[in-house]
């Protein structure tokens, strides 16, 4: 690493010139404010390579260009039917004042217009209204909000109206979110200050970490809003960079102020406590966060557009968050000095200065005492129990929430409701069956033919509509709606159906290409995407984590032994929200909806996640044994001194983390729930039966051989988190000598 741009070199530039890194700073962030505002999101969701993504590409290429966006409006009588005067008037009234939106309406009909008997329900008290908006499914959350405004004017004691559709539905999705999202910064944010007050034990020292990591979050929506410009970014990304946000932002930012102060407790000047933090802590959490990044870009191997939008937002937050420690961080601490233990909590002692005073006290040095003295059954007693809580997992389904599993006070779901019970809810997003072929073909129209008979005799499905062929002859398509949630097990159930029975038997013999599109065939196809990728994604950042950690740490064991456990607690995890989710165990008592499977993008989207965060405090837990290590060569006391040196730190770091996932889980929407619930366990899993049982039991069970390095890899490329002063480990005895430990000199 060029000393230039070292985490120590930027700790001491920053430290001597505070004035000049806070002006660079806040032209960065004054350009993110003005760069947030031109934010532009895109709902589109696209799978590279799937057939869904082709279906939907000849259709706007080839046949009848961009489908426009639609709604459907569900008006409803308490005690009158379509044939009475009264609900007609009100009918007609509403289509009028709806049709007056010329700006953002195109179309829409009733059924006293069209006399079509299938716009209203069996028994006469409910019709629906198609409408057509004008412009894009994109901007449809925008068009429809005159179209609402119309739609709250008319309702009455007397009768109710509500509208589902590309525009009602996504919209009130993302208030939902946006919702959840500002409760769990509620939660988060508070908890988080009161955390880590107790860490610190002092109020000043408390603020920083919030100061920056809010700081990092709104750097990187900047730097997002421009992306934007030129990919697609979902609305959910921000809600992603908000939560990993605050979760690195304040990590790191706690690692290094706790490292500077530890170093002035010590004796050093301001200048050199704040390169010695940055000499140590700031290298740590550089290499976390590079290992967090590689974690995040396991994600971009996904062909999937929505991933790859959370994927750069993900690695923005942590980019900045990681930029702002090493550089804003240190001018903060030398423009505050000593007054960042401002406000201290009376009669509270720093840590350091219990370490150093009882090296062997508190909680978690008896804890690591009694653990390493029963290294055997302690590490064998926490994999089976980390293997136990995985066990659910091998059940998982996988699929896709629907409306139906969305919050029931949201107005476009009590629409679809009445459109699933009463008409047929797949009308808002039927399945689109494209035909390359001759459409003058009689091959083909029969083909069409036997189709239409097939699905008929399916309850799965409500009707399939006449061909429409292209201008050119060469290609069309048949729209068919299916029966229940378009995302529902059943509706994909029915396209499975499709593509691998009534199609290829319908179309047996005739020349023509088919390819099935739709929001129930990309949900569908999504979900196999996501099963593909997983193990993809995994070996992905299992290697480079691997490759990342042998050079940090200059060993292979290290690296085996961090991926193998991070693994067991991701794997439990996964177990936990099955448990909970799926089968409901505690789901009421937690608060929690129950679903019949569990999100798709959640499996590799938490291991991306989960792994990158709890590299965190394994890589700043496992510098600090190796300091220790290299300085006295003693493995035994290297792995107590840093454990109890960093439990603290680690314990509220992980506190922080478990309360801010805690509060997205708080929320209604069930894929925050799924998503926060499985941070939130994994990160307590992790801090807890990983790093005070694992970790430690491990190390005493393989001594020196934790440090094994190969001599024919000593050409690869040296890079130290203790920094460059340290020293090669005074090793006594053979490295590889099965439980042997290396004694040094003692401190």
């Amino acid at each position: 690493m060029s000393r230039f741009l070292s985490p120590a070199a930027l700790a001491r530039a920053s430290a001597n010139h505070p004035w000049l890194t806070l002006g660079a700073w806040v032209l960065i962030i004054a350009a993110a404010i003005v760069s947030s505002g031109q934010l532009k999101v895109n709902e589109t969701q696209e799978i590279r390579g799937a057939e869904s993504t082709r279906a939907t590409d000849l259709l706007e290429d080839r046949i009848r260009g961009e489908a426009p966006a639609s709604e459907t409006i569900v008006v409803q009588s308490y005690g009158r039917t379509v044939d009475d005067p009264a609900f007609r008037l009100f009918v007609e009234g509403l289509t009028a004042d709806v049709r007056e939106l010329g700006g953002t309406v195109t179309f829409v009909t009733s059924y006293y217009e069209s006399q079509d008997a299938s716009l209203v329900s069996a028994d006469g008290t409910k019709t629906i209204l198609p409408v057509t908006l004008a412009g894009s499914r994109e901007d449809a959350p925008d068009t429809v909000e005159p179209l609402l405004a119309v739609l709250e004017a008319h309702r009455s004691a007397e009768f109710s109206v509500l509208t589902a559709g590309d525009g009602s539905i996504n919209k009130e999705i993302t208030e939902q979110f946006e919702k959840d999202l500002a409760m769990g910064e509620m939660i988060g944010i508070p908890a988080a200050i009161v955390v880590l007050v107790i860490v610190f034990g002092a109020a000043a020292a408390a603020g920083v970490p919030i100061v920056l990591s809010l700081l990092g979050i709104l750097v990187s929506v900047g730097i997002t809003a421009a992306a934007s410009q030129f990919m697609g970014i979902n609305s959910v990304a921000i809600n992603i960079i908000t939560m990993i946000g605050l979760a690195v932002g304040i990590d790191y930012t706690l690692f290094i102020v706790e490292r500077f102060r530890e170093e002035r407790d010590h004796g050093l000047a301001k200048v050199d406590a704040i390169v010695k933090a940055g000499d140590t802590a700031s290298r740590a959490v550089l290499f976390s966060g590079i290992t967090v990044i590689i974690a995040l870009a396991g994600m971009l191997i996904v062909p999937a557009t929505v991933f790859q939008s959370l994927a750069f937002g993900a690695i923005m937050v942590v980019v900045a968050a990681v930029a702002l420690a090493l550089t804003l961080l240190p001018a903060g601490l030398s423009l505050a000095g000593d007054r960042i233990n401002w406000l201290t909590i009376p009669g509270r002692r720093r840590k350091a200065q219990v370490t150093e005073a009882d090296p062997n006290g508190g909680f978690f040095g008896k804890t690591t005492q009694l653990v390493m003295r029963h290294p055997v059954v302690s590490a064998a007693g926490a994999s089976a129990l980390l293997v136990a809580l995985a066990l659910p997992y091998a059940a998982i389904e996988i699929g896709s929430p629907g409306l139906t599993e969305y919050p029931a006070s949201m107005e476009s779901v009590q629409a679809f409701t009445v459109l699933d019970t009463e008409f047929s809810a797949g009308r808002l997003d039927p399945t689109e069956v494209v035909i390359e072929g001759d459409m003058d073909s009689p091959e083909v129209r029969a083909a069409v033919d036997r189709l239409g008979a097939a699905i008929a005799q399916d309850a799965g499905f409500a009707g399939i509509s006449a061909l429409q062929p292209a201008a050119s002859g060469d290609i069309g398509y048949v729209s068919i709606i299916i029966n229940g949630d378009s995302t529902g097990p059943e509706a994909m159930d029915a396209v499975r159906r499709l593509r691998s029975d009534y199609i290829p038997a319908a179309f047996a013999g005739a020349e023509a290409e088919v390819s099935v599109g739709g929001g129930t065939a990309l949900t569908l196809d999504y979900i196999e995407t996501m099963k593909t990728y997983l193990p993809i994604v995994i070996g992905f950042v299992l290697t480079l984590s691997f490759l990342l950690l042998m050079l940090v740490f200059r060993s292979i064991v290290i690296p085996v032994k961090a991926i193998v456990m991070n693994l067991l607690s991701v794997g439990a995890a996964y177990g936990l929200i099955v448990l909970v989710f799926q089968e409901g165990v505690g789901a009421e008592l937690l608060g929690f909806q129950q679903t019949d499977s569990i999100t798709a993008f959640l499996p590799v989207f938490l291991f991306a996640i989960l792994f990158g965060l709890s590299m965190d405090y394994h890589v700043f837990l496992l510098s600090r044994i190796q300091e220790r290590f290299v300085h006295t060569g003693d493995n035994t006391h290297a792995v107590a001194y840093g454990l109890r040196s960093t439990a603290h730190i680690i314990t509220g770091a992980a506190a922080i983390m478990m309360v801010v996932f805690a509060g997205f889980a708080a929320g209604d929407m069930v894929d925050l729930q799924q998503m926060g619930f499985g941070l939130a366990v994994a990160v307590f899993l992790d801090a807890t039966i990983v790093r005070s049982v694992l970790v430690p039991a491990s190390m005493e069970l393989l001594g020196a051989r934790n440090w094994y390095f190969p001599s024919w890899l000593e050409w690869l490329p040296k890079i130290s988190v203790e920094g460059p002063a340290a020293q090669e480990p005074q090793v006594h005895g053979p490295v590889l000598a099965p439980f042997e430990y290396a004694q040094g000199a003692a401190d």
